[in-house]
Order: structure tokens, then C-alpha cells, then sequence
């Protein structure tokens, strides 16, 4: 891209104390004549360009003036700036921050690549939560946020299905998945590591005693390690199904609001009768059948076969009911 190319140009002038158009265009891969084209829109753009004659001639920067850019490839700079700031940053106290990065970085761009960045922020767009859900606000989250960053123990009274646990916790990092707020925690005094949904803990407060972080800790890593096994025990029974546009609609009342994001891992463009193909993540086989058969008639199951045919039964069941009253 052109606006990238600028920025490279930007930074090998910089680097260089002088070179000239054909060893500008030899390092950055482009003919001389588009080099020429390129140092002219810089010059169009406001940077200070000085171009030296004679046999030892060639374009430099005014000495002193630099872009206020150093560090960022081309690609990141347009990267950084079309990215926005994220609804995480305004949960995580960081919205302002994020705005002043976003600002710093446009006053160091040429006017062409801001063009650009606000060309692609138009374009492209980052929506985290999943389909079916909003984005998740917990009340709790405030205090949680400012137990990880001051390292302050938790006292909290956390929703496992049907009843309540108390933990006390020491708040290692959050992680923000499908628009949904998660904790990893260490549990006291057993020293297990945890992940905790900050929507179901009812009740929190930050205790007066800090704690130290394991130095080896890496919370990317590790949830990166432990993500695929967390959704597995949560919801080992994977369904592949067709939804009815009714069943669709019935979602959030049979799985409810705060866990249809969780459960609908994929949902297709329904065709010309409302069915469309749907992949479920479920609890386990006897609460996953009883949530499909409050979804019929709307869905049919086609994967696993044992499902298939246990919710077939049931149908079959309740048809012969109907028909001898």
C-alpha cells in the first residue's frame, strides 16, 4: 500500500543521513520513478525534505526534525490507529490512555497515511462479542480491575450452577473472551490456579493484604494453554443441529441471556424455509437434551447420531401423547 510505503520511506530517511532516489527505491523495492512520486508526496505532506546536487547529492531530512514515529513499521503505524479504542480499555480505566495513544500517533503521520488509517478504521470494524450477546458488564469488574492492578487479595461469593462458593483469591489477570469478562485467579491457600466468570461472582471485596505474582507467570500463555481444556469441562458436548428461525428466536429463553454467547458456538444464513445449520456447546447429555427439547419442534439434531435419536424418541413419545387424546 502506498500509505504504508510513505511511512518506510519516512523512517529509511530518518535511519540514513542522506541517499539518493536510487538507493531509496533499491531498499524499499519500488522503481525510481515511483520513488520520485513518493518523495514528492511526502514533500506535499508536510515533512521538511532537502535535496542536495552535485555527484554526492541525494534527499535527507532537515536536520532536527524527526516524525515522532520511531519504533512503528508501517503496517503497525496504520495498524495502531485504525484499531479505535475498544470498549475493553473503557472496563479496564484505560479509554482515556488509549485515546491519547491514538492522538499521539496521528500528529506524527503525514496527512496522506492518516487518510489512509481513517480509511481502513471505515472499512474494518472489531465487534468482540459473540452473536446473541451483549457485552458483558458485571458489576463486580471495577473491583476486581483494581485488585489485579494494585495485587490486593479477593474475599468472594461466586455462582457454580445451583449454589454459591466463597473463595479468597489472589487476582493474577482478566482476560476478555467473546465479549465476556473472565478472572484467573490462585485460590488461597491451595495455591491452584482458576478461572473465574466475572459476571457470576455476586459479591466481592478487596482485602487489605497484597500478594506477589509468580515471577514465571504469563497470563497470555496460560489461557492460551488452558482455554481449550476450560471450554471442554464446562461444555464437553458439542451438537451439530438445524435452528428453525422459531428456535432461534427461543434461544436466550432456553439457555438464557448471560449464556447463549457460550453455548451458540456458530449459527448459518438460514435458508428459504428458516432453517439453518448450527453448531451447540452443551453441558452434558442429559441437561443438553432436555434445553433441545424445549426447542422443539424448531431444531434437529445431526451429530452425535445417540443424541439424534434420543430426542427422535422423545418426539415420537410426545406425537403419540398428542394423538390419543
Amino acid at each position: 500500500m502506498k500509505a504504508e510505503r510513505l511511512v518506510a520511506l519516512l523512517f529509511t530517511l530518518q535511519r540514513r543521513r542522506s541517499a539518493t532516489a536510487a538507493e531509496l527505491a533499491s531498499e524499499l523495492g519500488v522503481s525510481e520513478r515511483t520513488m520520485h512520486r513518493d518523495l514528492a508526496a511526502l514533500r506535499d505532506a508536510g515533512v521538511p525534505l532537502w535535496t542536495e546536487q552535485g555527484r554526492h547529492g541525494g534527499f535527507r531530512l532537515v536536520d532536527g526534525w524527526r516524525s515522532g514515529l520511531d519504533g512503528l513499521t508501517a503496517r503497525e503505524a496504520v495498524a495502531l490507529f485504525a484499531l479505535g479504542v475498544p470498549d475493553a480499555l473503557a472496563g479496564l480505566g484505560l479509554d482515556t490512555a488509549g485515546s491519547a495513544a491514538r492522538a499521539k500517533v496521528s500528529a506524527g503521520m503525514p496527512a496522506e497515511l492518516r487518510e489512509h488509517a481513517a480509511l481502513v478504521a471505515g472499512r474494518f470494524h472489531l465487534d468482540a462479542p459473540g452473536w446473541f450477546g451483549s457485552a458483558d458488564e458485571p458489576p463486580a469488574l471495577a473491583t476486581v480491575v483494581q485488585a489485579v492492578w494494585a495485587q490486593r487479595r479477593l474475599s468472594v461469593s461466586y455462582r457454580r450452577r445451583d449454589k454459591v462458593a466463597s473463595r479468597e483469591l489472589e487476582p493474577l489477570g482478566l482476560v476478555l473472551k467473546a465479549g465476556v469478562w473472565y478472572l484467573v485467579a490462585r485460590v488461597v491457600p491451595d495455591d491452584a490456579l482458576r478461572t473465574y466468570r466475572v459476571s457470576r461472582i455476586l459479591s466481592v471485596a478487596q482485602l487489605g493484604s497484597a500478594f506477589e505474582r509468580p515471577p514465571d507467570f504469563d497470563l497470555a500463555r496460560w489461557w492460551s494453554a488452558s482455554s481449550a481444556t476450560f471450554e471442554q469441562v464446562a461444555r464437553p458436548l458439542r451438537v451439530k443441529a438445524r435452528l428453525h428461525r422459531v428456535a432461534v428466536r427461543e434461544l436466550r429463553r432456553v439457555f438464557g441471556s448471560e449464556h447463549v454467547a457460550d453455548t451458540v458456538v456458530s449459527l448459518g444464513t438460514p435458508d428459504e424455509q428458516g432453517w439453518a445449520e448450527a453448531e451447540l456447546a452443551l453441558e452434558d447429555d442429559e441437561i443438553g437434551l432436555g434445553q433441545l427439547v424445549a426447542l422443539s419442534p424448531g431444531v434437529e439434531v445431526l451429530e452425535p447420531p445417540e443424541l439424534r435419536a434420543a430426542l427422535a424418541a422423545i418426539g415420537a413419545e410426545v406425537a403419540t401423547r398428542n394423538a390419543q387424546r
